[in-house]
Order: C-alpha cells, then sequence, then structure tokens
C-alpha cells in the first residue's frame, strides 16, 4: 500500500515540474515513477493477498487439526465435557473467523503504515494537512471502537446461542427415530423454532452494530476526504499551494479511504477472531479426567483375569462372562471403567490399567455399546478393519448378520449411508457386533448386544458369538435369560456391587436376580 500511497505525490510532481513547467524530461521522469510504482503496487498486491490466504487457511486447518487432537485427546470424556453444537461451531465457524481475524491483521498493519506515510507528506507539504490527518484518523478509530465493544458482546452472546441450537439439531437429528416412536416430534420442533427465533433476534442485535459500522466506514473516510480536499483547495486559492500539489492532496484524500476502510475491517475481523478464539482456547485448554501413565508397561504375559475392586467383578480369562444389573446405569458405569475411560482401580492380571498406556489398553480391552456409529463407505471396510474376508464372513455368520448381508444389491461391498442411516436398528446393532467381533481383542466387553432382535434371532448371536470368542475373554451386560443361559458364568449386580453369581439356573433362585429376568421376558 505504501506504493499506491506515493502514486499521488508523482503524478502531483509530473504536473508541477513537466505539465506547468513544460519541462518534458521531468514529464518523462515522472510519469516513469508513476509506472515503476503501478508495477510494484501490483507485484506486492500479489504477494500480500497470497500471503494473507497462506496465513487465513494455514490458521484456520492447523486450528482444526489441534481441535480434532484434542477431541481424541479427551476420548470418551469428551461428551462430558462439551456440548456437541460447541464442537461443532468450533470445527466449522470459529476456526474460519480466527483465520479471517490473522489475516486482515496484516492488512490492517499495511494500512497503518500507508496512512503513517501519507501523513508524513503531508506534514511535509502543508503542516496544517498533516495535522488534519494525523488528528482525523485516531479520532476515526475511537469512534469505531465505540462500536466494537457492543458488537463484541453481542456477538459472544451469538456464538453461545448458535452453540447450543447446533447442539440441539444434533440431538434431535440423532434421536429422531426415538422422537418418532414416542410421538415426540412436534414438541421438540416447537422447541427448535423458539430456540431458532433466539439466535434470530441475537443475529439481528450484531447485523444492526455491523450495520453502523458499515456506515462508518463510508461516513468516516468521506469526511475526512472532504476537509482535506477543501483545505487544498482553499491554500490554492489563495497561492500557497500549486495545482500539481492539489490534485497530489486530493489523491491523498482519495487514498486514504482504503486504509482506514481496510482499518475497520480488521478491527470488526478482530472482534470475532476474539470471541472465537476464546472458545477454541477454552475448549483446547480441557485435560482428559485421567493422564496417561509414565510407568513402563509389564511384559505381555498371555491372557489375564480383568478385576474391579470397587465393585467386586472379576472376569475370568478365556470365558464368556454375563453380567445383570439391576440397573441400565450401573452397566455403563462398569464398563466405563473395565475399559479405562474413567479412572478406577481396576486391574488386568497384576497390573493396574493406570498403569498401562492408553493404547494398550485399547488394543487388549474394547468396549462396544448401542451407541457407537456406523460410518459412511463400503460396508466391508467398515466391518472388516484389519482382518481377513474369511475372517468376516465368519464374525457376520456369528452375529447372524447374513441375511443383511444378502438383501443388499452388492452385499458386501454396498455404501453405508451416514450413520447406517439405510440400515434399521436392529441391523445397526448386528452389523456393529461384527465389527467389534472382527477387531478380536484379548477382552471384548458387549453392552447389550442383542436389545434390539427377536428371541430368536437373540439365542442364534449368543451361540454364534460364544463359538467364534472360545477361549477369549468375552463379558456381556445383559438381562437377556437367551444370552445369560448361554454364558459360562453370570454375575448379577446390584448398586454397582456384585452381589451374587453362579450360573444362570442357580442364580434363577435368587429373587433379586429372577426379578430382573422375569422384568426382561415379560417385556
Amino acid at each position: 500500500m505504501v506504493a499506491q500511497a506515493l502514486v499521488p505525490a508523482a503524478v502531483g510532481k509530473a504536473i508541477d515540474t513537466g505539465i506547468i513547467a513544460r519541462d518534458q524530461r521531468a514529464l518523462l521522469l515522472w510519469g516513469g515513477a508513476v509506472v515503476v510504482l503501478g508495477v510494484v503496487q501490483a507485484t506486492a498486491g500479489i504477494l500480500r493477498d497470497r500471503a494473507a490466504l497462506t496465513t487465513r487457511l494455514g490458521a484456520s486447518y492447523r486450528t482444526a487439526q489441534h481441535i480434532a487432537r484434542q477431541a481424541a485427546r479427551l476420548g470418551a470424556a469428551l461428551p462430558k465435557r462439551v456440548a456437541k453444537g460447541e464442537i461443532v461451531n468450533a470445527g466449522v465457524v470459529d476456526i474460519g473467523r480466527l483465520g479471517d481475524a490473522l489475516a486482515e491483521t496484516a492488512r490492517g498493519s499495511g494500512a497503518i503504515v500507508a496512512i503513517a506515510v501519507v501523513a508524513a507528506i503531508l506534514l511535509h507539504t502543508s503542516w496544517q494537512l498533516g495535522l488534519v490527518v494525523l488528528l482525523g484518523v485516531p479520532l476515526m478509530v475511537g469512534v469505531v471502537s465505540l462500536l466494537l465493544r457492543p458488537l463484541h458482546r453481542r456477538q459472544q452472546r451469538l456464538r453461545e446461542q448458535q452453540a447450543e441450537l447446533t447442539g440441539r439439531a444434533v440431538d434431535i437429528v440423532s434421536g429422531l427415530r426415538v422422537l418418532r416412536g414416542i410421538g415426540g416430534e412436534e414438541v421438540f420442533a416447537d422447541r427448535y423454532r423458539a430456540d431458532s427465533q433466539r439466535v434470530r433476534a441475537a443475529g439481528v442485535a450484531v447485523a444492526r452494530v455491523e450495520a453502523l459500522l458499515d456506515g462508518a466506514k463510508v461516513l468516516l473516510p468521506g469526511l475526512l476526504t472532504t476537509v482535506v480536499v477543501w483545505l487544498g483547495a482553499h491554500y490554492v486559492a489563495t497561492g500557497r499551494m500549486g495545482a500539481g500539489q492539489l490534485v497530489a492532496f486530493y489523491g491523498y484524500a482519495v487514498f486514504l479511504v482504503d486504509p482506514l476502510r481496510r482499518l475497520t475491517n480488521a478491527a470488526g475481523r478482530l472482534t470475532q477472531g476474539h470471541v472465537a478464539a476464546r472458545r477454541i482456547t477454552a475448549f483446547l485448554a480441557l485435560r482428559p479426567e485421567f493422564a496417561p501413565s509414565a510407568v513402563a508397561p509389564a511384559p505381555y504375559q498371555g491372557a489375564a483375569p480383568l478385576t474391579d475392586p470397587a465393585s467386586g467383578l472379576a472376569v475370568a480369562p478365556g470365558r464368556f462372562t454375563a453380567v445383570a444389573c439391576a440397573s441400565p446405569a450401573d452397566a455403563a458405569t462398569l464398563a466405563a471403567r473395565l475399559g479405562r475411560y474413567t479412572d478406577s482401580a481396576v486391574t488386568l492380571g497384576d497390573t493396574p490399567l493406570a498403569d498401562l498406556p492408553p493404547d494398550e489398553i485399547r488394543r487388549r480391552i474394547l468396549v462396544a455399546d448401542n451407541d457407537d456409529r456406523l460410518f459412511a463407505g463400503p460396508l466391508r471396510e467398515e466391518l472388516r478393519g484389519r482382518g481377513s474376508d474369511a475372517a468376516l464372513e465368519r464374525a457376520v455368520d456369528a452375529a447372524c448378520a447374513r441375511d443383511i448381508v444378502e438383501a443388499l444389491p452388492d452385499g458386501l461391498d454396498d455404501l453405508v449411508e451416514e450413520s447406517g442411516r439405510n440400515f434399521s436398528g436392529g441391523q445397526q446393532q448386528r452389523l456393529r457386533l461384527v465389527r467389534a467381533l472382527m477387531a478380536d481383542p484379548e477382552v471384548l466387553i458387549l453392552i447389550e448386544p442383542t436389545s434390539a432382535v427377536d428371541a430368536h434371532t437373540e439365542a442364534r448371536i449368543a451361540h454364534g458369538v460364544g463359538e467364534l470368542r472360545a477361549g477369549r475373554t468375552t463379558l456381556v451386560f445383559t438381562t437377556s435369560p437367551v444370552v445369560l443361559d448361554r454364558a459360562d458364568h453370570v454375575v448379577y449386580v446390584q448398586g454397582a456391587k456384585a452381589v451374587a453369581q453362579g450360573s444362570h439356573g442357580d442364580l434363577l433362585t435368587d429373587v433379586r436376580y429372577r426379578s430382573v429376568v422375569a422384568r426382561e421376558e415379560t417385556e
């Protein structure tokens, strides 16, 4: 922008020393200077825009990478600590605003330098006009800053309401099948409309201030231009300034509109970027529920019992163990502890899980529940993982999912839609079971893997999983009599404590256990 700022000075010199003085050499000299300044301006503009784009995209994508890594680092604690809408907005909206703010910072810095150069030239030519610029620019910035404070507050409020609305939309879409089943669509639709109207009102409040800011971008530079041109014309009329200098001063006045506009744009972008940066840094500052152990793990010595001292639950290696919980919440709590998704004193053999690296725990212990997602893409790739096609065929049969595969036009090569929308709830459950079986972990923990299928299919799944996982540790949280009867060992949990254990037949003599199983049969 400095080259652009010097163009009016070169034009003014060309008029005074070349045209008015009738000096062809001077005219050619200053005309050439204008051409050179134009080339420099074009080249610098290309480099500036390239650098701004690189800065914006680099900042946006690097921030997105940090957000993704932080989400992976938080793991199971993520939905407990941050709303879904907050994460979506941070990864979609905030990263863009942060990149825009950094890009505009470079442009705003260039505008400040250009204004300083013009002010210096004006001071050298006429201290009165230079003083007008030096006083007028800070005054304009002060007026703009009066608008930025309420804009910042309203943008912060809008950002929070947008996150809440996005979270509600995610909840509605993910639970749409359930809402339709209980007839709750209209209730949640009304709530969404009400929240949407609140976001609209907050957006209008932001737009009012932004409209004033946009008006100031035109009005304030226009006033400054008018004052500078009027004073310059007055000086020419009184003989204190030449015609070339007046043309140059007019050029300065017109030029100042652009850097001043860029300066106000940068201020607005910085305000948005500051709001986005606060939200992003707050998310990045979150810490996992427990820190990874720095202790070197003991060498792997084969299958080992998985023991939870807090509940008294002990899972023998190489056996099919079923756990019947009086409360579904107990099943989720125990599974989270056994899988090291929450801090606990659980041990695998003689080694506390707290002393094992997270990667090794995830490799040796897999917790699969009905909230796991099916990802879009080829079904074969979604289910197979690193296993072979032959192993996949066996897992499909064990999970009683053969009918699902055969009903697809391309079989295992068919495509899965986002979140498995092209499958029913029961089909999704069986496909998730296939995927869990293909992982083939040392310890497989399943939470109600047959809750969405009929009794006949349930019996076949229990038999198939038992055969496929023979010799491997399998723990199933269930209250299904069919699965409980197939298990090698059954544990009854009440109040997050293991209160009885044995075979399914033996535990039926316990009235507490029998009431839970009978309730399942009734349902």
